[in-house]
């Protein structure tokens, strides 16, 4: 009788606990996903980018599955409403399982060596599926094409220029941050410009140059270009137009903030020294603030020691710059330096870096101008790569659409529909057979059977939609490349 007390409890948890606890675990973290999956986008590292990925392909319905080698991490990660499947990421196999032939994309985040390993492996399982890899080295870049990635992304690289293009005090031209067909989309700084205390109506940006003013960006809020938008100092306007028309605005603004006192950067890390290289490109002066001498490469140009002390700083010019760009990869030390720089100069330009996407507010309000996320910017690159042809996220929260003419507005003129009034959409142009119009005449009836670009976002889009059961134009996706995107 003892023995049976003794031999029970052992089988019930040898022969039923035990695999039923697997069988748990098994459907909160499969091996193998169902046969008919497809059009799925396949992670292979959880970072910060995949977070922010992961949060856009939700938005725009994408399927996807996050593979971890580890079960319990990929029990931790299903806990917290991922989705995830077990597989090991240089195993053929595991790819085969995931349905990788039938995937929508592949994506590798991780060091530059597994990136490569992952983009290696997947393309001897499959040769058409489009994968997508981030690399911090620029040697890398080649290596993860020839490995079998269709696109490597430089993030550090693109945080760079995107800092060098909304640096202000040296130029109030505007840099291209997207494009549709011949459609330009960019953006300008306004500071000391004739456009600042101007409603956008009294710009009259449109009837004298041709460009549109979409919305205004100021402290990381985007204000649809309505007629009386009031244009602020320290503000970036969205713009839309052709070339031609760019090249007239610049020609006009080109003299305003030009500046000879060197742009202060403090860190000299991938971001940092990428930005560098973008301002010298420009022909831009600048310091960098680096606490590590070893990470200095132009002794001219740099000043060692710590940023968050005020001699440093004032060596390195913070009392006669007009922008300070922060760069370092630690949010703590951003934001606490923001604070500072704020205090000690409040009418600098403030730029800073933030890694994770939660302090993009905290940073805003600590004073900075213009705040960079570098999970974002991953993020939203993939998502622009992944649905080309369809929309082109120019920035957190902002879209450009490309849709069919809804029924209901077919004959009607665009001031007529008051599309900007009831959904907070803008138009920017009008396709149809015979070509594009861009910035279209508002007195046009729109066309049966042809496309509107618009300008939204997320709330405005969706107001949109809801209104005109519409949705964008499904056109198959086709990577490619595409500009940077705001933070």
């Amino acid at each position: 009788m003892l023995f049976l007390l003794v031999l029970l409890p052992f089988t019930f948890i040898e022969f039923f606990y035990e695999p039923w606890m697997r069988a748990q675990a098994e459907r909160r973290a499969p091996r193998e996903l169902p046969e008919g999956t497809r059009d799925h986008v396949i992670l292979t590292n959880y970072d910060e980018v995949t977070v922010a990925l992961i949060r856009r392909l939700e938005q725009f319905a994408y399927d996807y599955v996050l593979m971890v080698p580890d079960l319990d991490e990929a029990l931790r990660l299903h806990d917290i409403r991922i989705r995830v499947a077990v597989g090991e990421l240089d195993d053929p196999d595991a790819y085969k399982q995931m349905r990788v032939e039938r995937a929508a994309l592949v994506v590798a985040t991780a060091n530059d060596t597994l990136n490569t390993n992952v983009s290696f492996t997947v393309r001897g399982v499959c040769e058409k599926v489009p994968i997508i890899s981030t690399a911090s080295d620029e040697a890398s870049v080649d290596i993860l094409e020839l490995a079998g990635s269709n696109h490597v992304l430089r993030l550090e690289e693109m945080l760079g220029q995107s800092f060098s293009r909304r640096t202000m005090g040296t130029d109030a031209v505007a840099h291209v941050i997207g494009q549709f067909d011949e459609l330009l989309i960019a953006e300008a700084p306004t500071k000391r410009t004739p456009l600042v205390g101007k409603t956008v109506r009294e710009s009259r940006l449109r009837e004298n140059i041709g460009v549109a003013i979409l919305g205004v960006w100021s402290q990381g809020v985007f204000q649809p270009g309505a007629a009386d938008t009031m244009i602020e100092d320290n503000a970036v306007l969205v713009l839309a137009g052709s070339r031609e028309h760019f090249d007239r605005y610049n020609e006009i603004y080109l003299i305003y903030n030009v500046s000879t006192s060197p742009i202060l950067i403090i860190g000299a890390g991938g971001v940092g020294r990428a930005t560098a290289r973008a301002l010298a490109d420009r022909g831009i002066d600048y310091r960098i603030v680096e606490r590590v001498a070893d990470r200095v490469w132009d002794h001219e140009k740099s000043v060692i020691g710590n940023a968050a002390e005020l001699a440093i700083l004032k060596q390195a010019g913070i009392d006669e710059t007009p922008t300070v760009i922060i760069t370092t990869h630690d949010d703590d030390m951003n934001v606490y330096l923001t604070v500072y720089c704020r205090r000690l100069r409040p009418d600098v330009q403030i730029l800073s870096r933030a890694q994770l996407e939660r302090n993009v507010r905290t940073l805003y309000r600590a004073g900075a101008d213009i705040v960079m996320s570098y999970a974002s910017m991953g993020a939203t690159s993939i998502v622009n790569l992944l649905r080309r042809g369809k929309t082109l996220m120019l920035a957190e929260g902002l879209d450009l659409l490309r849709v069919a003419v809804p029924p209901a507005l077919v004959g009607k003129t665009l001031t007529e529909s008051s599309l900007r009034e009831e959904t907070g959409c803008a138009v920017v142009a009008i396709r149809t057979g015979a070509g594009m119009e861009i910035i279209p005449d508002p007195q046009r009836p729109l066309p049966e059977g042809g496309e509107l670009l618009l300008i939204a976002s997320t709330k405005a889009a969706e107001a949109f939609f809801d209104k005109y059961q519409a949705r964008p134009t499904d056109a198959e996706p086709q990577l490619g490349e595409i500009a940077a995107s705001h933070g």
